[in-house]
């Protein structure tokens, strides 16, 4: 005689009906890669059509999880200490809508990097694992993603991904990024291109962002020149006064390349109070396209981050990680958005 379904739907009538263990369908369920795409699919459809509902007290008490991810967030290095690139806020979504598919909590947080956050998480058991966004200087940040490893921590990192890497990571091409944007500059006659941004090991996203410019102008027979690089951080005040370092150094340039989208933006308000047409005289690239990119005026060409993949991959990678599976770095393209500052 079959097994007869209870009241409310359990996941052993889903392994009943699916003709696989109950273990099989907690995994599908969690959306482990150790289960077939085919066999995931036709459980997650029995699931649906049952109306079924994961009872995360019961999961929690068989497998000594809370079914909880914590999502830190780390300042940005600005003088109030209080910012949160608006890049981050939009990946937000993506995380939250990716933790519901899969079943998860998500405890948001927001840190300062000189705090000891790597330990308080560690030691509080609130969460099966630690989703991290935005690093400030990265060369302190390093200590502590160490310390984690050490304690056997189960993390993933948005950041530069890179043969030494520490710990799982996810992130853009950098590099290829940095080649878009310096192709498409060259495209438009510039030769002259200004790099704003911390180019040094303290910010490797932006190094590498550099690198990628560098290889695009030597690739086209252009030598990058080291008067046109000026160290920023991200946020509008950084860049305005980058700029403003770049004007007062007295090299020529025509184009300038932004790290981020706020540091575009700060630096276009310094080219504007200078008398610069943009794009005419100096055409402009900025990067992550936040939504404040297509409101600048002139709109801002900007290399855009992919939030959706990167909140999903994020989510994946640390859950799979937790059950225990090896997991490789993943890397995203960017993507050139194409708008008036550099529209000549």
């Amino acid at each position: 005689m079959g097994r007869q379904p209870s009241s409310k739907p359990t996941s052993f009538d889903i392994a009943y009906l699916a003709g696989v263990s109950q273990p099989t369908v907690s995994r599908a369920l969690r959306g482990s890669k150790s289960v077939s795409a085919a066999t995931r699919a036709n459980i997650e459809r029995i699931a649906r059509e049952l109306n079924y509902t994961v009872d995360k007290n019961a999961s929690s008490l068989r497998s000594q999880r809370t079914h909880t991810l914590a999502l830190l967030f780390f300042e940005d290095p600005t003088p109030d200490e209080s910012m949160i690139n608006p890049f981050f806020l939009s990946m937000l979504g993506s995380i939250t809508r990716q933790c519901a598919l899969r079943g998860y909590d998500l405890l948001i947080s927001f840190q300062q990097m000189h705090s000891d956050w790597h330990v308080d998480y560690q030691d509080s058991h609130r969460s099966d694992g630690i989703i991290l966004l935005g690093y400030g200087d990265y060369q302190l940040y390093r200590a502590k993603l160490e310390h984690l490893v050490e304690m056997g921590t189960k993390f993933v990192r948005w950041g530069s991904v890179s043969k030494d890497s520490i710990g799982l990571t996810v992130g853009s091409d950098n590099v290829g990024a940095g080649e878009q944007a310096g192709a498409h500059l060259i495209e438009i006659g510039r030769r002259r291109i200004a790099f704003l941004g911390d180019a040094s090991d303290h910010a490797p996203e932006f190094q590498d962002r550099y690198t990628g410019l560098c290889r695009a102008m030597c690739a086209a027979g252009i030598d990058p020149d080291p008067a046109l690089q000026h160290g920023a951080v991200s946020s509008e005040e950084s860049g305005y006064a980058a700029a403003r370092a770049l004007l007062a150094g007295g090299h020529a340039f025509d184009a300038i390349f932004a790290a981020s989208d706020l540091i575009a933006i700060g630096a276009m308000r310094a080219l504007t109070e200078a008398g610069l047409r943009l794009p005419h005289d100096v055409a402009m690239i900025g990067f992550d396209d936040i939504p404040s990119a297509s409101l600048t005026s002139p709109t801002l060409t900007t290399l855009m981050q992919d939030m959706k993949g990167a909140g999903e991959l994020l989510v994946d990678a640390l859950l799979r990680r937790i059950d225990g599976e090896t997991v490789e770095p993943s890397v995203l393209p960017a993507r050139l958005i194409k708008r008036q500052s550099t529209a000549v």
